[in-house]
C-alpha cells in the first residue's frame, strides 16, 4: 500500500475525492479501476460517452472515460492504457497506484453524447473501446438497431472482449494481426439517412473514418480524439488581453504563453487534464470577446457562437478577452 496523500485541488474546481476499490488487469497493457466515495455515498450520474479527471495522489491530472455500469450509483470504471512514451499518467497508475488509494475526480462531463437514432455504427481502435462501450449498452437497452467494429493490434491487448461476446454477431473483433487494417467502408456501407456513426481511436483510424465517411449526411459521423489536430498558426501573434470578470484581474498573454499558463501564473488555477484540447476539462466560459479557437472538440457552430473556449491552447482574436472566472 502506497502512502496517500491528497492531489492538491486547484481553486474553484469541481472536485471529490474518491477511493480506488478495485485494480483489474483487462488486457495486455490496460486495467481498470473502480472508484467510489470514502463514505459509499451515490456518485454522480453521468450518461455514454462521458470522461472524468483523475487528479492523481502525484499531482498529476489525466483523462479517462467511464466505461461501467452508468445504472450502478456508488461505483466509477475507467480503463487505463500504459503508455510508457506519455507524460507519466498512466504509468503511476499501473505502478503505484493501489487499491484503498484516495484520488481526485472531475466531473463527469460528456464531449461525446450519444443521440437519439434508430441506427447506429460503431467503430473503436484499441483503448478507444471505453467511451463506446457504454454506447453499446445504452443502444442495446433502447432496442436500436446497431454494430461495432473493433480493432486492435492483436487479440491479447484488447480489452472488454469477454463483456462484448454476449452481444453475438452485432460485434465484430477485428485484430490487425489477423485480418490486417479495418475495413471500414466495408462496414459502414454506402451513404444513407438515420444512421448515427461513433468513432474512438488513434489519430490514423479517425483520419480514416472522416475520409470514408464523405459523402454521407452532414454530422452523421462523431468521433473522439486522443491527440488533437494540427491546428496551424494563431490568428493574433501579439500580446493580448484576458480580464477575469469575477475578480477583475487583468492577464497579459504573451506569445510564449497559453491562457492557462499565464492565468496560473497569477494564482488562478483551472482544472485541467491533457493541455492539447481533446479533454474539455478547462473550458472556460467566454463573456466578451472573440476566442481562436484551436481545440478538438468544438463544432462550427459552437465555434461561432463564441460563449466558451478551452484555455488550455485555444487563445484570443482581439485585444481583450473577458472570461467569467
Amino acid at each position: 500500500m502506497t502512502a496517500v496523500s491528497p492531489a492538491p485541488t486547484p481553486v474553484g474546481a469541481d472536485v471529490a475525492m474518491l477511493r480506488v476499490t478495485a485494480k483489474t488487469m483487462q488486457a495486455e497493457g490496460v486495467l481498470t479501476l473502480d472508484l467510489a466515495a470514502p463514505s459509499g455515498g451515490r456518485l454522480r450520474d453521468w450518461t455514454p460517452g462521458s470522461h472524468i479527471d483523475l487528479v492523481l495522489p502525484n499531482g498529476m491530472t489525466r483523462q479517462y472515460s467511464l466505461c461501467g455500469d452508468r445504472w450502478d450509483p456508488l461505483t466509477y470504471r475507467v480503463g487505463v492504457l500504459l503508455e510508457p512514451a506519455g507524460r507519466g499518467g498512466s504509468s503511476y497508475v499501473h505502478d503505484s497506484l493501489q487499491v484503498g488509494d484516495l484520488v481526485g475526480v472531475g466531473g463527469p462531463r460528456n464531449n461525446f453524447p450519444l443521440v437519439p437514432s434508430q441506427r447506429y455504427l460503431f467503430v473503436a481502435g484499441g483503448i478507444g473501446i471505453t467511451p463506446i462501450l457504454p454506447m453499446v449498452r445504452q443502444a442495446e437497452m433502447l432496442g436500436a438497431d446497431w454494430q461495432l467494429l473493433y480493432g486492435g493490434r492483436r487479440r491479447g491487448s484488447m480489452a472488454f472482449l469477454g463483456e462484448l461476446e454476449g452481444y453475438g454477431d452485432r460485434v465484430l473483433v477485428r485484430p490487425e494481426d489477423e485480418h490486417g487494417l479495418l475495413d471500414l467502408a466495408g462496414f459502414l456501407g454506402g451513404p444513407r439517412d438515420g444512421v448515427r456513426i461513433y468513432a474512438c481511436g488513434p489519430g490514423p483510424l479517425l483520419a480514416a473514418m472522416e475520409r470514408t465517411c464523405t459523402g454521407w449526411p452532414p454530422h452523421t459521423l462523431r468521433t473522439e480524439r486522443f491527440v488533437a489536430e494540427e491546428a496551424g498558426a494563431p490568428v493574433r501573434t501579439a500580446p493580448f488581453e484576458v480580464e477575469l470578470a469575477r475578480s477583475g484581474t487583468t492577464v497579459t498573454v504573451t506569445p510564449d504563453l497559453t491562457v492557462l499558463e499565464a492565468l496560473n501564473r497569477v494564482g488562478v488555477e483551472v482544472l485541467s487534464s491533457c493541455r492539447r484540447g481533446v479533454c474539455g476539462t478547462c473550458e472556460t466560459t467566454v463573456l466578451a470577446g472573440r476566442p481562436d479557437h484551436r481545440d478538438a472538440l468544438l463544432d462550427d457552430d459552437e465555434r461561432e457562437a463564441d460563449d466558451c473556449m478551452y484555455v488550455c491552447v485555444s487563445r484570443s482574436r482581439d485585444e481583450r478577452l473577458v472570461l467569467d472566472l
